[in-house]
């Protein structure tokens, strides 16, 4: 229990967060994008070191504080654990001929005119099917990757396309968490959430899809056709490329689509990536012997894939993976989920809320208020997860008091918190990205098409009081 009652001052409570924008941007000024390198934890620790100060000043102990680092923490345990999965789902996959199989033949099969707007609905339709925009980039969105590197095409420009398809299935699946969470904690029933969601994600979507068909048309001249002969027959020579390769892929997909746990699916996955591996590229065994290969299994599990196929830059494509290469994206985690606990149990979070409530006296008014401090809370707390549940908690009693339908919260939540969590380099969304596409969050932020519209449409509707809903006497 906390010693005192007492709140901080509103000048207090925003000085942490102050404090955290300057570091940041230092950093960004200084070394440029190394979110994940050091400078950005450095900032977030010391952030929030001053929102535990003035937990202090609040008259809160530290070790009051420290149960709400605790807490924070113990909320990413699962994603942390995840990410260290999809580090060794990488390199196994790598290892295996998974990765490379899926470059080559999309190497093969797809229309460089298309590329783009190809992998925005590849993805939206593997997301909306396992409910995951993880488990999609940590997959079909990996190899997505390596053929737009092989092929001359920009992988940054891709990673925005994985991501604008990811997070739209995400958002409408019913198998998708954030989903469920949204409709959850405002007390809407799931089916009735999603087809409200139709309303502003289908016009960002197809924003979307005409802005990368744009990308695809203007890009299809780019194409290096000799690179993609030459890695091909790279990748041809150096695996026995067989459709018993994309057992790992069926395996990771299936169990997803069939609501396993994110962490038993990634699992499974690479422990399927490793047999496969060992039954079909036999020239491992010949050239290393049986033992050999179960050292490298064990060693690419932890350290990542070191592909030598004689191919510059066929090798950089391929030498990845391994959980040490997930450790400073978790440290990050970490540090950002210190900074949101000590901001959370000094006191200075509700303070801010509280103020944010103060002028309100429109629904109109009200929706955006509630979607920008979603967004703020994802930038603040650092989890997508808190960004839903806690404007919920803020923003309930105010939605029913103006006599709105639960359902405009859901939906601003969604619109707001759910899809612009990938778009921060120090969320555990905009972590994972990173790390798992190998592109910088700074990077893909601007080609997130469909996570950029998204809130922007959000905001536009409720500036018209377009589409927002009362509640009638046949809703009571």
């Amino acid at each position: 229990m906390s010693e005192t009652n007492s709140t901080p001052s509103l000048s207090l409570s925003l000085f942490p967060i102050i404090a955290l924008i300057i570091m940041l941007g230092g950093s960004v000024a200084l070394f440029g994008d190394s979110t994940t390198g050091g400078p950005g934890q450095i900032a977030l620790i010391i952030a929030g070191v001053f929102a535990g100060v003035v937990g202090i000043l609040s008259g809160h102990s530290w070790a009051y504080l420290e149960t709400g680092v605790a807490e924070s923490i113990k909320r990413a345990i699962p994603a942390i654990f995840i990410l260290l999965m999809v580090g060794t789902l990488i390199g196994l996959w790598m290892f295996s001929g998974t990765i490379p199989f899926l470059i080559y033949w999309g190497l093969q099969i797809m229309v460089p005119e298309i590329f783009y707007v190809a992998t925005v609905l590849l993805c939206a339709v593997v997301s909306i099917s396992i409910g995951s925009s993880w488990t999609t980039a940590g997959t079909v969105g990996l190899a997505l990757i390596g053929i737009a590197s092989a092929s001359g095409l920009s992988p940054t420009m891709t990673a925005g396309a994985i991501i604008s398809g990811a997070y739209f299935g995400d958002k409408l699946s019913p198998l998708s968490d954030t989903t469920n969470l949204a409709a959850a904690v405002t007390e809407t029933e799931l089916f009735e959430h999603i087809r409200f969601l139709l309303w502003t994600t289908i016009p960002a979507f197809a924003i979307a899809l005409i802005v990368f068909t744009y990308f695809s048309l203007t890009s299809a001249a780019e194409i290096d056709q000799s690179r993609i002969t030459e890695i091909s027959a790279s990748i041809a020579q150096s695996y026995n490329l067989t459709p018993w390769l994309l057992a790992p892929l069926i395996m990771t997909l299936g169990l997803a689509a069939s609501k396993n746990p994110a962490f038993t699916s990634l699992l499974l996955g690479a422990v399927t990536a490793a047999i496969v591996g060992l039954l079909t590229q036999t020239q491992l065994i010949e050239a290393e012997g049986f033992i050999g290969v179960i050292k490298n299994i064990w060693l690419v599990s932890a350290n990542g894939y070191t592909a030598v196929t004689g191919n510059e830059m066929l090798d950089s494509l391929l030498s990845r993976g391994g959980m040490d290469s997930m450790l400073n994206t978790v440290w990050l985690i970490m540090s950002a989920m210190f900074f949101g606990g000590m901001m959370e149990k000094s006191g200075a979070l509700s303070v801010i809320v509280r103020y944010l409530l103060i002028g309100v006296h429109t629904g109109s008014a009200l929706i955006r208020r509630a979607g920008l401090t979603s967004l703020a809370a994802n930038l603040v707390t650092s989890d997508q997860y808190l960004a839903i549940a806690l404007p919920s908690r803020m923003y309930a009693d105010k939605f029913s008091e103006m006599n709105l339908q639960s359902k405009n919260l859901s939906r601003a939540l969604e619109d707001y918190g759910t899809v612009t969590s990938v778009l921060i380099p120090w969320n555990t969304c905009g972590a994972f990205f990173a790390a798992t596409l190998g592109i910088a969050t700074s990077d893909y932020l601007l080609f997130c098409v469909f996570n950029l519209a998204s809130p922007i449409i959000s905001y536009i509707y409720a500036l018209a009081n377009f589409k927002i809903e009362t509640i009638t006497a046949t809703d009571v």
